[in-house]
């Protein structure tokens, strides 16, 4: 049997980076389901659809088609045969994601690979509602969270070393617009699952989060 780790949080906790860690670790397949939902979200920005116009939207899905692959260690994600990881990490793709992801047949879509995936594979996925909805087997459940602040500093700081010009107050802003959206939208809102650990890591490293989580892994695979 496949032992599943689920991995939630709002925007900016580090989710990706702590996943990507614990399943090298564990020789784990990480799956950045985030990722997916911006790859759907690019192609709605690149068709030039209105992100809420919900009938458009669910309209074009039939249109696309995403896959994922591993290549030297590190995910690929791919949006009809093109490889987009260049593409989706935009501060404007990152909003129009929490919009569109809140429609049920963008969910529906990728929540069906997801799952498939997970029925025969050692993984660690993360997302807004892998614990809840997705993945409510899963072994292990983390619930990774920080604070506003902490979030937005992580993230200017990451804009900065790109060279981009950005507002440290503007960023800390849409954290908190994309949170109040994610966690009052209609289907699968982000929310801690019953069973799941909560791990702040608003005063924690990286090594020290990703430490914790093996210690959970550990003493439920016993």
């Amino acid at each position: 049997m496949a032992f599943n780790i689920a991995i939630d949080g709002p925007a900016g906790a580090g989710k990706s980076t702590i996943a990507r860690r614990v399943a090298k670790e564990l020789s784990f397949i990480y799956v950045d389901t985030g990722a997916m939902y911006r790859a759907m979200a690019l192609y709605f920005w690149r068709k030039g659809i209105n992100p809420e116009d919900e009938e458009a939207v669910s309209a074009a899905c039939d249109e696309i088609t995403v896959t994922l692959s591993n290549e030297k260690g590190e995910q690929q994600v791919f949006l009809n045969g093109e490889n987009v990881n260049g593409f989706i990490r935009t501060e404007e793709i990152g909003k129009m994601t929490s919009q569109v992801s809140a429609y049920g047949k963008v969910r529906q879509k990728l929540t069906q690979l997801q799952r498939e995936m997970a029925s025969s594979t050692d993984l660690i996925m993360d997302g807004r509602d892998i614990g809840t909805c997705v993945l409510p087997d899963a072994q292990v459940k983390i619930y990774l969270t920080a604070s506003v602040e902490t979030r937005g500093k992580r993230r200017f700081l990451e804009l900065q070393e790109k060279g981009a010009d950005c507002e440290l107050g503007q960023i800390c802003e849409d954290i908190r617009l994309r949170d109040e959206q994610d966690m009052n939208r209609e289907i699968s809102p982000l929310k801690r699952a019953e069973d799941a650990v909560l791990i702040d890591s608003s005063f924690m490293s990286i090594e020290e989060v990703v430490a914790q989580i093996l210690k959970i892994v550990q003493k439920c695979r016993r």
